[in-house]
């Protein structure tokens, strides 16, 4: 039987996770702070103890982590890695069973573990969520925008000479203007940007009340309306990845068991990821998004592309998953790209580090992985000297910050940090890992961010390769608000569309001593 928070048995066993999943699971104790109405509750932020009880391996007790041993399978590698601390709550069960009382305000910590919680066991979580059977209105919204009756109609410029196809002339600041425009406030000329979304997504569901919801892709809908874009956003409909490019990052049997699963009915992949009937056509159409983007953006339609897809993927490694993902979307397009000889560089600034993607890459120079992330938090992994291995040593780049941070201590890591370093790699496609958790808002991280600090951050790492070779692909963010506004503040940027910020930019955080020590360990590792 699993063990509760006080050390009571759970009612469901652990055995109801499949045999060989090779679960790993630490209990942590959670302390009963003041909520921010006054009253006490489980799970509130800054509330983790010290580990209660753990099953399967040895603790790092100073990134609160499990241990875990791969076997070398081929390219997919093998060896240590750290995966992430699971807490579990009264109600947040490993499987379907009653969960005993719930303290009011409790609400679910981290991303990961107990994550189908009863619903009438967490009725406060977060915010109350539409019921699952009411999905077809967001269906449709869904279908519209892919039609592109709200966020404008599917263009192709075959000829590069013809009317919006002119996306690389540059104006005053470096900033790039293209000929395809719409007007705000009267004025405001834009480029024009894909944006990759399907219906589909919406038939993964994780379970009642799962903090990575359908709502979620409704919410992103609703940020690209409020951008005010018009014809800048040129719909696209993803094409489902192939096994051939699955398989360059997830062994075959890996996706047959999430197949499989899927097929039947739905089942728990792991103590926090959720499969349904509809999560493997989901999860191979959103690996396909970006693959889709990538070749409307060699065909010059547009000068990036924004995949709005659920479920996400930067927590999935090779052959296992974790944290909400299935597939890797973001390794699967860098993987594909990194074969046909392209210099990649995947910028990660999802509150939660992108452990996946990094084991993915860790050895691999065709592909810097940068991530900039909250420690501690969920998974446990991305210290600042997990740097790479063998040739890829100086090629994996992690820079965690404190609880707290605002948007300067970003920008400031990113010029002291990230600019330097992508210079010498000279990237020729950017793929940003682009999770929204790191919002002031967001329920299950403590980062200090707003909406108008994406801006500055995505105009750097854009800038960083031409027109035509940068593709931004949705992770994280739970806060539905804070998600449609950070969404849209990054497609005006990427439309390259001026105006007043949507959220003003956040500066005063901690942070900054951290990114100076990182500063001082690479410029010792010889990275800087």
């Amino acid at each position: 039987m699993g063990v509760g928070l006080h050390g009571e048995a759970l009612q469901e066993p652990l055995t109801r996770v499949a045999t060989g999943d090779g679960i790993r699971v630490e209990v942590a104790r959670v302390s009963r702070p003041m909520s921010r109405s006054g009253e006490p509750h489980v799970g509130d932020r800054r509330s983790i103890e010290e580990p209660l009880v753990t099953e399967g391996g040895p603790v790092d007790v100073l990134c609160r982590s499990v241990l875990r041993e791969h076997q070398p399978s081929g390219r997919h590698g093998g060896g240590w890695h750290r995966t992430g601390v699971v807490v579990l709550e009264q109600y947040q069960l490993l499987g379907d069973g009653e969960a005993g009382p719930v303290e009011a305000g409790g609400r679910h910590r981290g991303e990961g573990g107990g994550a189908h919680p009863p619903v009438a066991a967490c009725r406060q979580f977060v915010e109350p969520a539409v019921e699952f059977g009411h999905l077809g209105q967001h269906r449709l919204v869904v279908e519209d925008h892919v039609r592109g009756v709200v966020v404008g109609r599917p263009r192709t410029h075959p000829d590069p000479d013809a009317p919006g196809a002119e996306f690389a002339r540059t104006r005053p600041g470096g900033r790039r203007r293209g000929s395809v425009g719409h007007l705000r406030d009267g004025s405001v000329t834009g480029v024009s940007v894909l944006f990759a979304t399907h219906a589909a997504y919406l038939e993964h569901l994780a379970g009642p009340r799962h903090p990575e919801r359908p709502e979620r892709l409704n919410a992103v809908l609703n940020g690209a309306q409020r951008a005010g874009l018009a014809d800048a956003l040129v719909p696209v409909e993803p094409v489902a990845a192939t096994r051939a490019a699955l398989e360059l990052v997830h062994p075959a049997a890996y996706l047959d068991r999430i197949e499989g699963i899927s097929a039947a009915g739905g089942g728990r992949l792991d103590p926090d990821t959720y499969a349904s009937e509809g999560s493997w056509n989901a999860a191979v159409l959103a690996a396909g998004a970006g693959l889709t983007a990538v070749e409307a953006l060699r065909r010059g339609e547009a000068a990036s592309a924004f995949c709005a897809v659920r479920p996400p993927g930067h927590h999935a490694t090779a052959h296992e998953s974790m944290g909400f993902c299935f597939v890797n979307n973001v390794a699967v397009v860098a993987a594909s790209l990194a074969e046909q000889g392209e210099r990649v560089l995947v910028f990660d600034f999802d509150a939660h580090h992108g452990n996946g993607t990094n084991d993915i890459f860790y050895a691999d120079p065709r592909v810097l992985f940068v991530s900039i992330h909250q420690w501690p938090l969920y998974p446990g992994t991305g210290r600042h000297d997990e740097i790479g291995t063998g040739h890829g040593r100086g090629f994996t780049l992690n820079i965690p910050v404190p609880p707290g941070a605002t948007g300067d201590v970003y920008l400031y890591a990113f010029d002291e940090l990230v600019a330097p370093v992508a210079e010498r790699f000279a990237p020729t496609w950017v793929i940003v890992s682009a999770g929204f958790d790191a919002h002031r808002d967001d329920p299950i991280t403590d980062l200090g961010l707003a909406a108008g600090d994406y801006a500055p951050l995505t105009r750097r790492v854009l800038g960083l390769v031409p027109v035509g070779r940068r593709l931004v692909m949705l992770e994280g963010g739970y806060d539905l608000d804070a998600l449609a506004n950070s969404s849209a503040t990054v497609l005006r940027e990427m439309a390259d569309v001026e105006g007043a910020p949507i959220e003003t930019a956040t500066s005063g955080g901690p942070g900054m001593a951290a990114v100076s020590g990182i500063r001082a360990f690479w410029e010792q590792q010889g990275l800087l």
